[in-house]
């Protein structure tokens, strides 16, 4: 995504606001005037101003609301950190749009982040930025009419302290038909043989997909990512419109990732990256971990009627005599997906995943 740098130079009618601990509702002239917080004993006798409120703390198994803005407007960033890091797949993150009793955002924190396996991996995209040593960006542009309304569940079993900033504005002149920012996560652990693990289905209206994330452990020795990336919307049946040729393409790589002499090579570009490669540590059930993310920014999958879309488990191993050296193999791996679209429509409840999904949440 190209910032619109000559928009810098034309006036604007937007106003900017910014809602923390520090400035809970946003209010204008009302940042840092805190008068209690978690910060109050290490400011000491700073007094007022000084930093008396910089984050909150959520009890396991509670909620908090983090941000209420009455539009319109358009949330701009988000910044957060959380600790224990093992809080990240433990949370959960949840966007509501226009009053609606669904959201429209249900994702454990870290993997809305691309941070899916409790352990930081640096993420230089267009729209998600990781840094160290756990600061978590997010720029996907969320327009509303009406209202916004961001919580985070800890269904943790340990307290979690969440430092966090939601810069937005308000503004009158945002497009009747502006598409609200919708994403969704969904876990197959494992993938049973043969089938499928999906991304996306259930989903009406019109709008654009714009984004995955997985998060996948390896449960199969050899390669992994042989599967296909597909899209059916539109009517499609038992054949997709898009078919991908392969994992690693599909993220803009080739060849098992594969760089002779250096294994699996990390890499984190404004729209596609394999940006985390985490070998067996003695801890884990997988042989490796892999964190992975595409945008569809330049290249948005636009859909009229509905959408769903699937990926395929699927590795290779010896070729039995095939004469080709390697066989295709149906894998039983641990998916973790992350879908971010854009739908004309503030809630789209019939497409998100069951609510037992979440417990298995947990990184094994």
């Amino acid at each position: 995504m190209t910032p619109d740098l000559d928009g810098l130079s034309r006036p604007s009618r937007a106003l900017s606001r910014s809602i923390s601990a520090e400035n809970p509702n946003g209010g204008r002239g009302a940042g840092g005037a805190a008068t209690e917080g978690l910060g109050a004993r290490a400011a000491g006798a700073l007094g007022r101003g000084w930093k008396i409120s910089p984050c909150i703390e959520i009890a396991a198994g509670t909620s908090a609301t983090i941000a209420a803005i009455e539009g319109p407007g358009t949330i701009r960033h988000v910044w957060l950190t959380a600790a224990p890091h093992r809080v990240w797949r433990g949370s959960i993150l949840r966007i509501y749009w226009e009053g609606e009793a669904d959201p429209a955002v249900e994702v454990p924190l870290g993997d809305f982040f691309c941070q899916g396996w409790n352990v930081f991996g640096q993420v230089s995209s267009a729209t998600v930025a990781a840094n160290p040593h756990g600061g978590l960006n997010c720029y996907w542009p969320m327009p509303f009419h009406r209202s916004a309304r961001v919580t985070v569940e800890n269904v943790s079993p340990d307290p979690m302290t969440l430092y966090y900033q939601i810069d937005y504005e308000l503004d009158d002149a945002i497009a009747e038909d502006a598409l609200h920012f919708h994403a969704q996560w969904r876990r197959s652990n494992p993938v049973p043989r043969g089938e499928v693990h999906t991304l996306l289905e259930g989903l009406r209206g019109c709008g654009h997909y714009v984004g995955t994330y997985l998060a996948w452990g390896v449960h199969s020795p050899g390669w992994w990512g042989e599967g296909e990336v597909k899209f059916y919307f539109d009517g499609d049946t038992e054949f997709p419109t898009i078919c991908g040729t392969g994992t690693e393409d599909y993220f803009g790589g080739a060849w098992n990732f594969d760089v002779p002499g250096a294994g699996y090579t990390a890499y984190t570009t404004p729209y596609l990256g394999l940006h985390q490669v985490l070998k067996p540590d003695g801890l884990y059930r997988s042989q490796q971990r892999f964190g992975m993310y595409r945008w569809h920014i330049p290249d948005p999958v636009r859909f009229r009627q509905e959408m769903r879309a699937t990926i395929q488990c699927l590795g290779s191993g010896p070729g039995d005599g095939n004469g080709l050296g390697y066989r295709y193999r149906p894998n039983g791996d641990d998916i973790a997906s992350t879908v971010f679209f854009y739908l004309d429509a503030p809630s789209a409840a019939a497409s998100l995943p069951p609510a037992p999904t979440f417990l298995s949440m947990e990184v094994d």
